[in-house]
């Protein structure tokens, strides 16, 4: 039997053969269609794993070359076992867990307040224009405050105690939840919001079931810059009047000349900072999977 001619009928249309009939692999949305130019091994996860081990590993080795070679002396970098043997120091004393320990203890409090008052002020922005006109100028001004403008006055608010610190950090979080709400509530499509409506929906009931779903991809997005920005207000506010916690390891490494505890505290914010991401990065395919 001779084979029926395709028919391409236009660009958008899909490819049929003279009887009508779909041919598989080639339509956008055959499961025939040749896999995506360029996901091939990376969208194989252990593949994307390896790549992104590959460049710390390869940090790693320069930094033991350097150092070991006499390139760099000692006290100004020092080698990737001397750090190690200082955590192994400090984890024998008792302090580097505590450390760790402390330090997450206050992103994550920080963190869960500032984002929720970010939710909170960003919903009320976003989808009032009053509100808006109220506040948008004023949030404007403070987001631009730098960090450590707010460690005098809030020592003076509030104290040496964890509440200045929680609150400094939470003002960190805050911003970059409340920006990305804001800008995602102003953007869900009408006709999903008309949609809602025409089922009832208002109110609290309509943000809660159509808005901040269809938001949620830049609301997630939102929530890992507050992290990040979480840690990075950390070292701030550990420096009004701490005794523990990794930026007080940082500062104090600093003052003393110990360059491998500084490094290591370092070292040690970006893997809790990377952690934690992960963390909210499978929260998202979470969301996304249930909402977007």
């Amino acid at each position: 039997m001779s084979p029926v001619p395709a028919t391409i009928t236009g660009s958008a249309a899909p490819v049929t053969d003279a009887r009508g009939r779909a041919l598989p692999g080639l339509n956008p949305f055959s499961l025939g269609l040749p896999a995506r130019p360029g996901a091939g091994p990376l969208a194989r996860r252990p593949v994307r794993i390896a790549l992104g081990l590959l460049v710390p590993a390869a940090l790693l080795v320069a930094w033991h070359v350097v150092t070991t070679s006499g390139v760099v002396a000692p006290y100004q970098l020092p080698s990737p076992a001397s750090v190690w043997t200082a955590a192994v120091d400090l984890a024998e004393r008792g302090l580097l867990g505590q450390y760790v320990a402390i330090s997450t203890q206050r992103v994550v409090l920080g963190f869960l307040v500032g984002a929720a008052l970010g939710l909170a002020v960003g919903s009320v922005v976003g989808l009032s224009r009053l509100a808006g006109a109220l506040l948008e100028p004023v949030l404007g001004a403070i987001r631009a405050v730098p960090s450590l403008a707010w460690v005098p006055l809030l020592i003076l608010w509030m104290g040496i105690g964890e509440d200045s610190k929680l609150t400094l950090i939470a003002i960190g979080a805050f911003f970059p939840v409340y920006t990305t709400v804001v800008a995602a509530l102003r953007h869900v499509d009408a006709h999903l919001v008309e949609a809602g409506r025409a089922y009832g929906l208002r109110g609290a009931r309509l943000l809660g079931a159509v808005q901040l779903p269809a938001a949620v991809p830049s609301v997630v997005a939102g929530l890992r810059l507050a992290l990040a920005q979480s840690w990075l207000f950390l070292v701030a506010a550990e420096l009004i009047a701490s005794s523990m916690g990794l930026g007080f390891l940082l500062m104090d490494s600093g003052q003393n000349g110990r360059v491998d505890r500084a490094i290591l505290a370092i070292v040690l914010l970006a893997l809790l900072g990377k952690l934690t991401d992960a963390l909210i990065g499978l929260a998202e395919k979470s969301l996304l999977r249930r909402w977007a």
